[in-house]
């Protein structure tokens, strides 16, 4: 089955940006793939629903390669380089091996302590504000991620806010030429970072990157493999994070039972707490893209080849109720395990370890220091991020 009808999510507007949720699951009752028109334009095939969706992550018949897209999509990429999110397999698996490599868990866990003193840094300023007033995502969600990649891969700290700057129009622009303008900006500073590197080698990610060699055959990353790899560490390395954190204590913040309940049993439940921030509304909508090489019957929808636009509802997947028992309703003592947040199969997030370690301890460190954190916005008046990539909101105003 092939499908003529096109549902135009660009013409939801705002209402589509804030509540994505209620649109997904009305295509869900009506079948798991769609044609759609992206809020940016584009044309796409949309997967919703939780079965489907996993296996479209995991289908190699979808390719993540440019050079497969077809030319006339609408859509351009905006990361630098030759990238783990735009490569296939046996590419694909030989980027990851040698970058995971220095991305140990080691060097995650040994992150523990100087991720624990940056949140109290950034906590202790925020709650010198005499009004008792502030903008979380000002104030931790963004600088918490954003500080602990650059200091990981070796960004200076002054370059920091042009870089948030840079990946925010990247990923959520309305306008494919903003985002293009922001990605050459990105992409010339990334240049200049690994020429720095090159000459100078530091104790950090990128360096060990630049030097590691893959013991069996001596395989290096080349020059564009570097540039690929070093925008995907800065640019989805904290974006994800930024709207972890915020995504998922703007939920606690409106379900005070929730609250109450991580506050009594912190030890107990902060784990199951982050992985169902995750579930509930994660910060990715829609992973990066995936594009037709040949036909492809998508739980029994035929999409055609040729280079079209597949995309996976990671936000629908996680809220289907055939895999969750009232998956609108959140709930932190629930089985979360098995979202698809981070994603699944051979492209699953490699910074998972990083974002789940950096959400504990920001939302335990705030809920300790802040006893009686609350909302000072009503949640309808949120504004949220564009596009259908990373959902978050822009601002997110706290009082105590």
């Amino acid at each position: 089955m092939t499908s003529d009808v096109i549902v135009d999510l660009a013409a939801l507007g705002e209402e589509f940006t804030r509540d994505p949720y209620r649109v997904y699951a009305e295509l869900r009752t009506q079948g798991p793939v769609h044609r759609i028109r992206m809020p940016e334009g584009a044309e796409a095939w949309l997967v919703v629903g939780y079965e489907a969706g996993r296996a479209a992550l995991a289908d190699g018949r979808l390719s993540k390669e440019w050079r497969n897209a077809a030319p006339g999509l609408g859509v351009r990429p905006v990361s630098a380089g030759i990238t783990m999110l735009s490569s296939d397999a046996p590419d694909h698996t030989r980027l990851r091996k040698l970058v995971t490599r220095a991305f140990t868990p080691r060097r995650v866990d040994e992150l523990a302590p100087r991720v624990q003193e940056m949140t109290d840094g950034f906590v202790d300023a925020m709650l010198a504000a005499p009004d008792r007033r502030a903008d979380l995502v000002e104030a931790l969600s963004f600088p918490l991620p954003i500080t602990v990649i650059c200091e990981l891969i070796g960004v200076p700290a002054l370059d920091q806010d042009a870089f948030r700057h840079w990946s925010n129009i990247s990923l959520s622009a309305p306008l494919l030429e903003d985002r293009l303008a922001a990605s050459r900006s990105t992409n010339g500073y990334l240049k200049r970072l690994l020429e720095d590197k090159r000459a100078q080698p530091g104790d950090d990610l990128i360096s060990a990157l630049i030097h590691t060699a893959d013991q069996e055959g001596g395989d290096r990353l080349s020059q564009n493999e570097l540039l690929g790899m070093a925008w995907v560490l800065l640019v989805a390395g904290h974006e994800t994070t930024v709207n972890l954190i915020s995504n998922g204590m703007l939920a606690l913040l409106r379900h005070p039972d929730q609250l109450a309940a991580l506050r009594a049993d912190f030890d107990g439940l902060i784990d199951n707490a982050v992985e169902e921030m995750l579930r509930y509304d994660g910060p990715v909508e829609t992973p990066t893209y995936r594009f037709t090489r040949e036909p492809v019957d998508i739980a029994g929808t035929l999409v055609p080849g040729g280079g079209d636009l597949v995309l996976v509802a990671l936000a629908d997947a996680d809220r289907d109720p055939a895999r969750y028992p009232e998956p609108d309703r959140f709930d932190i003592r629930r089985d979360a395990r098995g979202h698809v947040a981070f994603g699944h199969g051979i492209h699953y997030c490699l910074g998972a370890p990083l974002a789940r370690l950096e959400a504990r301890i920001a939302v335990r460190t705030l809920l300790d220091r802040c006893p009686d954190l609350a909302l000072d916005i009503d949640p309808a008046a949120l504004p949220w991020r564009t596009g259908m990539m990373i959902r978050g909101p822009q601002r997110l105003p706290v009082r105590w």
